[in-house]
């Protein structure tokens, strides 16, 4: 997977991370025409008359041309609002939960913070309440009545996450905190990579290409044979 490169003289993206909409789009299984609609607004129709969505939030990253480039709090934002529409909310909803929840936490990106994981439900049914007068969608009933249906939602896009002394989310673990693979915005402009060794997942798998072997990989790299092995099976995840 090839990551996009700093530009010298755009902005300065230490600690920010960077991703293409293709590149977030495949770390996150959503389609980068989907994240360009919702980080770069888009036109529909409605009776006939032509209407625009705004964008969701504008991201980290300044975009300097005509496509959108992520920082980290983006990709894991999107995580959230995919994982919101599979159980059934609408972009309606969510873009209002994302309001409400800017208001409760103070942060541009709230859905991926640690502030969320307890408030998220109350922002819901603030949402809920935000919708009287209009017909209320009954599966954002659904997710307020039963509690644990929310924390379906919530926890398992949590859990896997390192959040720093403020509650924002540090480091995010693609395949779970028992593996080494790690996107940390602090190194490498958040490319996914062997955590305490700093050699990305990339490097890894394409040298196991060149060299024919795991294990002479693991020594050259010195790596744990395990590390490179789950190196070369999330590139593998990715390409597919």
């Amino acid at each position: 997977m090839n990551f996009v490169a700093a530009k010298a003289d755009g902005p300065n993206l230490i600690g920010i991370g960077l991703y293409t909409a293709s590149e977030a789009g495949k770390l996150i299984a959503v389609p980068a025409t989907r994240i360009r609609r919702w980080l770069l607004g888009h036109a529909y129709r409605r009776d006939g008359q032509r209407q625009w969505s705004d964008p969701l939030w504008q991201p980290q990253v300044p975009r300097l041309g005509k496509d959108v480039e992520l920082g980290f709090r983006d990709l894991l934002e999107l995580r959230f609002v995919e994982a919101f529409l599979q159980a059934g909310l609408s972009l309606h909803a969510i873009r209002k939960a994302l309001h409400v929840a800017r208001d409760v936490t103070g942060l541009s990106h709230p859905f991926a913070s640690a502030r969320f994981q307890t408030d998220g439900r109350s922002i819901f049914l603030r949402v809920a309440d935000e919708f009287e007068g209009e017909q209320v969608e009954p599966v954002l009933i659904d997710l307020l009545r039963k509690q644990y249906a929310l924390g379906r939602v919530i926890e398992p896009s949590l859990k896997d996450l390192d959040f720093d002394a403020d509650g924002i989310a540090a480091r995010w673990w693609p395949m779970g905190k028992a593996k080494s693979v790690v996107l940390d915005p602090a190194h490498a402009f958040g490319r996914p990579m062997i955590a305490g060794v700093g050699v990305t997942t990339r490097t890894l798998a394409d040298a196991v290409t060149a060299e024919g072997s795991v294990d002479q990989v693991a020594r050259l790299y010195e790596v744990p044979i395990a590390a490179v092995r789950e190196a070369v099976g999330f590139e593998r995840r990715l390409a597919a």
